[in-house]
């Protein structure tokens, strides 16, 4: 896949993924605390939001598609959970949590106030600046060179074949 086609299907993913995620917690922890405060039990259905949400968080985070989803999700977390301590600090109400159905308000708050929400923002800002994500893969889409007039035997059968400049760090692949 190319660098442009990776870091399109990114922007697509860092556009639809975090609020699908942010939905996903919101109500899975939202169901989860109202279900065990009024009736003393645990809701599946909210465990297994919660089991979708984590995938995707997890897509996110560990993706070779472009670090530009993580990015985008990275800054609306990153947002919506300093917010909270903004509101606390100044006094000035910024979230319109009216708006909210209750399950999802109850949800938010209890992400948001503790800092899960700045947690999983910074997270996902730290995981798109590696380097690496950024980069295509290292291929080199040169002509093969045939192993046994390069380097004078066979290829040995138990290690993978040498296949460019990131393998010069091992010593079994090093120029002689």
């Amino acid at each position: 896949m190319s660098n442009g086609a990776r870091h399109a299907l990114g922007v697509v993913a860092g556009l639809l993924l975090p609020p699908l995620v942010a939905a996903g917690l919101w109500y899975g922890v939202g169901d989860l605390t109202l279900r065990a405060q009024q009736s003393f039990q645990i809701s599946w259905v909210a465990v297994g939001v919660l089991a979708v949400t984590a995938i995707l968080l997890a897509f996110l985070t560990g993706s070779r598609l472009s670090p530009v989803a993580s990015l985008f999700g990275g800054l609306a977390f990153a947002a919506a959970g300093v917010l909270p301590f903004v509101e606390t600090q100044t006094g000035l109400r910024l979230l319109p949590l009216d708006l909210l159905p209750p399950v999802v308000r109850t949800g938010f708050t209890s992400v948001a106030y503790t800092g899960l929400q700045a947690v999983l923002g910074v997270t996902l800002l730290v995981v798109s600046l590696f380097p690496t994500r950024w980069r295509g893969s290292a291929r080199d889409y040169a002509e093969p060179v045939e192993y046994e007039a390069a380097y004078g035997h066979p290829p040995a059968p138990y290690l993978p074949p040498h296949s460019g400049p990131e393998d010069t760090t091992r010593p079994m692949y090093r120029e002689r």
